[in-house]
């Protein structure tokens, strides 16, 4: 399995085929353009140097179709919100990207809008034979209740889902500790509300310890993001405020702006959202409010430049790793349907990365609180709750 703590993502332009899936309404080809004639096989058929010899011919066109046969195809279904989120989905697209780069992949993109497109999507990759799709990857929670029909219906087409459990012998489940790496923010956040802190444009109230968690949609999946941050935040202090509220949607960043300039003005001094592109009013209240935010993720400070000035750290969770991991099982031959894989801060799945231009002006003293932390967690010294009520 990759490691992609290790190594640096170099971004490709992918590898896409000349047939796209026939139908798709709203699919967005991947990185595909210049690059393509790098990866792309012959056609069957073609004139070689040996003339009209007709046994020629017949042996490029068996070549070529070998080719074919060794190519992997994906279809990637990203959660709504889209791509260019700098969060859930631009990470998944990390994952297929670094695959291309490394093996004989081609992979499409669909980008739905709503939950109710989820379904379509996912059985319009099942049943395209031009390409036959070897993977289809279903990206967020929203879609298991899709998936759970779409994949009955297609027995023989080998499914991924990221952040949810399907059971059915057909779908790879891949789910994240989230409330371990959510525990270590949580730690930095308490840490700073409690000291006199200024960096970038934001300054903590020397008058409050008090901060916030901003969620997209509420359930059992965000909930853990919730309780792993709060837990933290009290393991600091037990009475540190932590302010908590949803916004219903993740693709909202009005909402997301509007949820946070309501808690740094009742004295949050670090606002944590787990909301996707709703996070990105986050950062705007944080700018506008002269406080902090915490991204998640990715690193926020780097995709979501603009606002580094006031992004603490990201609690970084690594839905690259899985949509790779899942990819490279399925061009190995090796790809486990009926399999759950959970990925913590032992497995590297999850993280807390400083940002990029505040990351320096933290103190030493707080880093090394959030390094021990990490640790406690590893060796089982420390259990996080993944329930907001048991927090």
């Amino acid at each position: 399995m990759r490691d992609f703590d290790r190594r640096e993502f170099i971004k490709t332009t992918g590898a896409l085929g000349t047939v796209g899936l026939a139908g798709l309404a709203g699919c967005t080809g991947g990185p595909g353009g210049d690059d393509d004639e790098e990866t792309t096989t012959e056609e069957p058929g073609t004139e070689t140097e040996s003339g009209d010899d007709s046994d020629d011919s017949d042996e490029t066109t068996t070549e070529a179709d070998s080719e074919d046969s060794e190519t992997t195809n994906v279809g990637m279904v990203y959660a709504t919100g889209g791509l260019g989120d700098g969060s859930f989905n631009d990470q998944a697209q990390e994952g297929i990207q670094q695959a291309v780069e490394d093996f004989d992949v081609e992979y499409e993109d669909a980008e739905p809008d709503e939950v109710a497109q989820f379904g379509n999507y996912q059985q319009q990759f099942a049943s395209s034979t031009d390409p036959d799709y070897d993977l289809v990857s279903c990206i967020g929670f929203l879609q298991a209740d899709a998936l759970s029909e779409t994949a009955q219906n297609y027995p023989e087409q080998n499914f991924q889902i990221v952040d949810s459990v399907v059971e059915a012998d057909n779908v790879g489940s891949y789910v994240f500790r989230e409330h371990e790496g959510s525990y270590l923010v949580g730690i930095l956040a308490g840490q700073l509300t409690s000291m006199s802190f200024s960096a970038g444009a934001g300054s903590t109230a020397s008058d409050s310890t008090n901060v916030g968690f901003v969620g997209g949609v509420e359930g059992s999946l965000i909930g853990k993001f919730e309780a792993g941050f709060t837990a933290g935040v009290k393991a600091v202090n037990e009475d540190i405020d932590v302010q908590s509220t949803y916004v219903g949607d993740f693709n909202d960043p009005s909402g997301g702006k509007e949820a946070a300039l309501s808690m740094y003005s009742s004295g949050s001094d670090v606002v944590y959202h787990a909301a996707g592109n709703t996070g990105t009013g986050v950062f705007q209240a944080a700018q506008e409010e002269g406080r902090f935010a915490i991204g998640v993720d990715r690193d926020q400070s780097v995709t979501k430049s603009n606002y580094a000035d006031v992004i603490l750290a990201s609690m970084v969770k690594r839905v690259d790793t899985a949509v790779y991991n899942a990819v490279e099982a399925t061009v190995n031959g090796n790809f486990e349907g009926g399999a759950l894989t959970t990925l913590g801060l032992p497995e590297d799945g999850v993280a807390c990365v400083y940002g990029d231009q505040l990351g320096s002006e933290i103190p030493e003293d707080v880093k090394t609180a959030v390094t021990d932390a990490r640790q406690g967690i590893i060796d089982g010294d420390i259990s996080v709750p993944d329930d907001p009520s048991n927090a």
